[in-house]
């Protein structure tokens, strides 16, 4: 049973409403993990402003896909894991490299790097270790690489620990965790 119900925009108020008419206009629909955020302006306009932001950074769309898979598994966010498996076969993931993301693996060492290295973040609590990073540093990832794996995992365990604490309705095909 959701702890915290999403708000609509009849029940929002009005800059909120503007910013999820805002997200239905550009998503087609407003996600119940926006709607539930709304109940806290400053937290969905944080969302939303630092996904745009990261947006512009060197991962690729697809990229980005993978650290939200990775962190959402790693997490076990079933909300996340639904909307990012749908999310990622729009940006061009295959079903192989969606399995691969979740379990924190890519399909080439790039991708294995960015996905091992955001699970192993979520799941150490930041802290890996020297010779990880190494091996992370050696597959691709250089330091604005590195930091910006760390700001996407920031984003999707905002969104992630959000769906926990409200118990968020997933409105996207369900994903298994």
């Amino acid at each position: 049973m959701t702890q915290i119900a999403p708000l609509t925009l009849d029940t929002a108020d009005t800059a909120t409403a503007a910013t999820l008419k805002a997200v239905k206009t550009k998503l087609g629909m407003v996600p119940n993990m926006f709607a539930t955020l709304a109940h806290a302006p400053a937290a969905l306009n944080g969302y939303l402003g630092l996904s745009e932001t990261l947006g512009t950074g060197r991962l690729s769309t697809a990229q980005r896909e993978i650290v939200a898979l990775a962190a959402g598994q790693a997490n076990r966010c079933q909300y996340c894991l639904s909307a990012h498996t749908l999310i990622g076969k729009g940006a061009g993931l295959s079903a192989e490299a969606i399995a691969a993301a979740r379990s924190g693996k890519g399909a080439n060492a790039l991708d294995d790097a960015i996905a091992g290295f955001a699970r192993a973040l979520v799941e150490q609590r930041g802290v890996v270790a020297t010779e990880a990073i190494a091996s992370y540093r050696r597959a691709g990832l250089d330091d604005g690489l590195i930091l910006e794996v760390i700001a996407n995992v920031a984003l999707n365990t905002l969104t992630n620990y959000t769906n926990h604490i409200a118990d968020t309705t997933v409105d996207f095909p369900v994903v298994a965790v």
